[in-house]
């Protein structure tokens, strides 16, 4: 029998103006998967970074170009580029030329969510893509065959051919993926299941926030809710149905019997109570943690709310390998010194992280690279108390200047800024502008037992960075 995707795309070719991105590189994976003809260009790629993209989506029949407009050829194309790029970047102008039908990465991938029969979307200021990595490989082990959009590279789904593996295509009519609160996107997005972990700020007010995730449950047929974090709670009272989860609130339908979490560096486990039946289930992270076993919980109460058994789900969860850069342990030196590669890149991702770095014996230090001058203006203050708060006398931050590919960006507020925050918060702190000399700086002062976590986001080269640290401490 021929498998058909979960959702029907209309028959036009379609060209992804930063097709590298990771936002745009999974999308354009799921496009493709559907049946439709893609091309793409991208900054990065005319700039001689990503050459491991650039063969990876030539060789699944991606057609790139040079970002001057030459890829845009026809008016049946459909460009997929971000709002905010201007009319004169060429292929922008190209399109209006041609009169070609522009979309967001938002308004096509929301599209498709909305069209398959049973949606199931992750939201909330922290986790998302780890809870959307978890309920994908969930309802994948329950027979469920997802398509699943992801910012992150999910290492279950990794494999020789598939080294990008942020997207998953799927042919039984699930579609999981995370949604975004950020540009006020998930606006856009009308789920069966909705899941929301938390509400804290990021790149917008506290306010606008509640406004968005509140519509978004209340557009959903059952919500999956933290009860955990209060606003989130205040705003499950917006949903029609509810399924609701926590690792400490009592009320909560799924939650953790107290008493019995257990972790260690690689790992976090627990019992997992089913109060509506009063069921007991074992779960096993294999991640470290507090916030990991809270992702799960998330990821277990998606999965039910859709149709999964608890004990399915929390068995499926045992067998999940995580995220690329979400803390993800790139080796121990001879030397003893440990490189851990991370997403964190505001307050609550690097809060959770810096935490679990401190749950266990050893001096952290701390590498940050702001992914933007507008985030650092947003979130500045916060993010310095975190590393104030979480980190201790013995531990230290290094902060090179924000990352910076071009644009007109205001730059007159940077780390420099930062730094002084967390010095008059009691914390210890440098800033070194180039990752380059940040990088020298760690191999200095790195010794056995130290734990170096490299953080930030929108920067694939980061990973390398973190892999040269390991191989010369």
């Amino acid at each position: 029998m021929t498998q058909t995707p979960d959702a029907a795309l209309p028959n036009h070719p379609y060209f992804f103006c930063g097709i590298g991105g990771s936002g745009m590189l999974p999308l354009a994976m799921i496009v493709k998967g559907m049946g439709a003809e893609v091309g793409g260009s991208d900054r990065s790629f005319d700039q001689g970074r990503a050459e491991e993209k650039q063969v990876f989506l030539k060789a699944q029949g991606v057609e790139l170009f040079p970002q001057d407009g030459s890829g845009v050829q026809s008016s049946d194309q459909v460009l997929i580029a971000s709002a905010a790029i201007e009319d004169t970047v060429p292929e922008v102008a190209r399109a209006n030329e041609l009169g070609c039908t522009r979309m967001t990465r938002a308004e096509l991938l929301s599209q498709l969510f909305n069209e398959a029969p049973q949606s199931i979307g992750i939201a909330g200021t922290s986790g998302k893509s780890t809870v959307t990595g978890m309920t994908g490989w969930i309802m994948q082990e329950a027979g469920r065959d997802p398509t699943i959009m992801n910012g992150a590279v999910m290492k279950n789904f990794v494999s020789p051919e598939n080294p990008f593996a942020s997207a998953q295509v799927g042919y039984h009519g699930v579609f999981v993926s995370e949604v975004d609160e950020s540009d006020g996107s998930i606006a856009l997005y009308n789920p069966t299941v909705s899941v929301l972990l938390n509400v804290s700020l990021d790149h917008k007010s506290i306010e606008e926030l509640r406004q968005l995730f509140g519509a978004f449950l209340a557009r959903a047929q059952i919500a999956a809710v933290n009860f955990d974090d209060e606003d989130t709670r205040f705003l499950s009272k917006q949903a029609k149905k509810r399924l609701t989860f926590a690792i400490d609130h009592p009320e909560a339908d799924l939650g953790i019997e107290p008493g019995t979490i257990v972790e260690d560096a690689t790992s976090i486990g627990a019992l997992l109570v089913d109060r509506r039946d009063h069921t007991v289930h074992s779960l096993r992270v294999p991640m470290p943690g507090r916030h990991n076993l809270a992702n799960a919980l998330a990821a277990v109460a998606g999965a039910v709310a859709a149709g999964v058994e608890v004990h399915d789900a929390a068995m499926a969860i045992s067998t999940f390998k995580g995220l690329a850069r979400r803390f993800d342990i790139v080796g121990t030196s001879e030397s003893g010194v440990t490189v851990i590669d991370d997403f964190g890149h505001n307050p609550e991702k690097c809060r959770a992280t810096l935490k679990t770095l401190k749950s266990h014996p050893g001096r952290v230090i701390a590498f940050f690279q702001p992914h933007g001058y507008g985030p650092l203006r947003q979130m500045g203050h916060e993010l310095a108390r975190t590393f104030a708060a979480e980190l201790g006398d013995e531990d230290l931050t290094i902060m090179c200047d924000p990352v910076y590919f071009g644009g007109t960006v205001d730059r007159s507020q940077g780390t420099e800024r930062i730094v002084n925050l967390i010095r008059e918060a009691g914390g210890f702190a440098e800033h070194i502008p180039t990752r380059e000399a940040c990088g020298n700086r760690i191999v200095e002062i790195a010794r056995p037992g130290d734990r170096v976590v490299v953080m930030g986001a929108r920067d694939d080269t980061l990973s390398t960075f973190a892999q040269g640290l390991l191989d010369r401490v």
